[in-house]
């Protein structure tokens, strides 16, 4: 007898999720909810689990590489998941969803404009439109810039929430100081430090998700000789609007 298998997800034809990865999978959600991450106990008692079965499933989740333990003894959402993260928002169609307005943008400063996550603790960009000019910033999607001194990285930081700027400084990697992060936060837009990339300033503003929550960076690149803050800090600021819009529905 034949059997023709579907792509398509569907709760017909007498085939069940499997509840063990149901219940494992529940995990990670108890653990997403926490800002500084949960002991076995409290994951026990959260989920009503003994303290055995709580185990075996944080153990499956850390030998996948999906959660970790602190020095403290928590389980956390390991980096892992922000490319999961990443890959998630492009194959939700994030990056085509607002390509019109990055080409509005484009179009209106003539300069290269990008969208950009964390990405294993580093942004990344995961949409761009160039500029038409024959002497721009080239940056392809998938590169990665500093947390430092790109202006998205700065930006990220800035309106990082409290667990997601903890793993941020146990990363290892180099942030800005608190005054150029705190500036940041102040003014809703950062600018590069003109040092990771000789001759190239950027501006970016933050994209925030339907929770409130900073989940990407619109920027403008340019080469320095074109930079002026006052032509394209309106312009940026709107464009990010817009996305937030979209993001929340309201567009």
């Amino acid at each position: 007898m034949d059997i023709i298998y579907s792509d398509r997800i569907s709760p017909e034809g007498g085939v069940r999720p499997l509840s063990t990865a149901l219940k494992t999978i529940a995990v990670m959600e108890i653990l997403a909810k926490s800002p500084r991450g949960m002991r076995l106990q409290e994951v026990a008692t959260s989920l009503g689990l003994s303290r055995p079965t709580a185990y075996q499933r944080l153990l499956t989740l850390t030998e996948a590489g999906l959660i970790e333990q602190d020095e403290q003894s928590r389980y956390r959402l390991s980096m892992h998941l922000c490319r999961f993260a990443a890959a998630a928002l492009e194959q939700a169609d994030l990056g085509t969803r607002v390509l019109p307005i990055l080409q509005e943008l484009v179009h209106a400063v003539k300069e290269t404009a990008s969208l950009a996550v964390l990405d294993r603790g580093l942004p990344c960009i995961v949409s761009r439109v160039e500029s038409d000019s024959v002497l721009r910033a080239e940056q392809k999607i998938g590169t990665t810039m500093s947390l430092e001194g790109s202006a998205s990285g700065r930006i990220l930081t800035a309106f990082a929430d409290e667990a997601t700027m903890r793993r941020l400084k146990e990363s290892g990697e180099k942030l800005a100081t608190d005054d150029i992060i705190a500036a940041a936060r102040r003014a809703g837009y950062a600018l590069s430090s003109g040092y990771t990339q000789v001759g190239v300033r950027a501006i970016a503003a933050p994209v925030f998700d339907l929770h409130g929550k900073c989940a990407a960076t619109l920027s403008l690149v340019m080469p320095e000789t074109r930079f002026k803050l006052e032509t394209f800090k309106e312009p940026l600021l709107r464009a990010a609007e817009e996305i937030n819009k979209l993001q929340q529905g309201l567009r």
